[in-house]
């Protein structure tokens, strides 16, 4: 199963590694780590007043975060409205980001990776914003292009 990357501060430390492999459109970076877990407050003591009568808890809360298998895969994906100005457009490229990491996910390496795009496509050729061809186009060069990272990272290039 492949977890979505949701905090900010994830997404920019793997934006921060170079990129694994790019394309015409798009770019990948991995990073060999887990998310980061939100920061919490010191547990302090509660004295406080219930319904019950005065209760003193010394115990900090229950960690609810679940460490998770060092071998899991976290993916984000950027796609930026400067390179695909339709929200249409941004949403089929991301969908097939997902798919294509999904069909390779056995063969990437466990850890944080983030799909950019970093180039638009040309809106002479792809007129509609969720074009069949634009996605079979978009698909097929991500698909060369997240085999090659997954051939890079276990090489170590």
């Amino acid at each position: 199963m492949i977890a979505r990357l949701v905090r900010s501060t994830d997404f920019e430390r793997v934006l921060r590694t170079r990129s694994r492999a790019s394309s015409l459109h798009f770019a990948v970076h991995h990073l060999a780590d887990r998310p980061s877990t939100p920061s919490r407050p010191s547990a302090k003591p509660f004295a406080g007043e219930l319904s019950t009568g005065r209760v003193l808890v010394d115990k900090p809360p229950v960690d609810d975060w679940p460490t998770p298998a060092p071998d899991a895969l976290w993916l984000g994906a950027v796609v930026p409205k400067r390179h695909a100005r339709r929200s249409v457009t941004r949403s089929l490229l991301k969908r097939q980001i997902r798919v294509v990491v999904g069909n390779h996910a056995a063969a990437l390496a466990g850890g944080l990776w983030v799909v950019r795009l970093r180039a638009p496509f040309d809106r002479a050729r792809f007129a509609s914003a969720a074009s069949d061809e634009l996605k079979r186009v978009a698909r097929a060069e991500l698909e060369d292009l997240i085999g090659s990272a997954a051939q890079r990272v276990a090489t170590g290039a």
